[in-house]
């Protein structure tokens, strides 16, 4: 059995990324609380390749992602820099979009799911 990698992140009480058994698991917000939903989402989605790479993976190899937005009428702006980010159609992972009550100033955090493209 393979054993659990853990990445850290800068958030304290969480990792940015854990791997098992050919699997990635990450999380990542905009730790600077930037003013806009484009930008955090630029800032998050920066995170999340760092945490990915560094778990032996990357976009590339996301299965699934889940996007949590304080205010869900900032999908579209969002979507825009998702969409730009994600590329092609070959690298898209099933996604969910969802409307929740974020801490402090995060107007995001996402949450994915990807195979680890080589190992740790």
């Amino acid at each position: 059995m393979m054993g659990i990698s853990r990445f850290p992140g800068e958030r304290r009480g969480r990792c940015g990324a854990v791997s098992f058994n050919g699997l990635v698991y990450a999380v990542a917000t905009d730790t600077s609380s930037a003013d806009g939903i484009a930008e955090q989402t630029r800032r998050a989605l920066s995170e999340l390749d760092d945490a990915l790479t560094a778990a032996g993976s990357s976009k590339a190899g996301l299965l699934q992602a889940t996007v949590y937005l304080n205010d869900i009428g900032d999908k579209a702006e969002m979507d825009e820099v998702w969409c730009a980010w994600i590329g092609e159609q070959d690298n898209w992972p099933q996604r969910a979009c969802i409307g929740v009550d974020l801490a402090n100033a995060d107007l995001i955090e996402i949450v994915v799911v990807a195979i680890q493209l080589q190992a740790d």
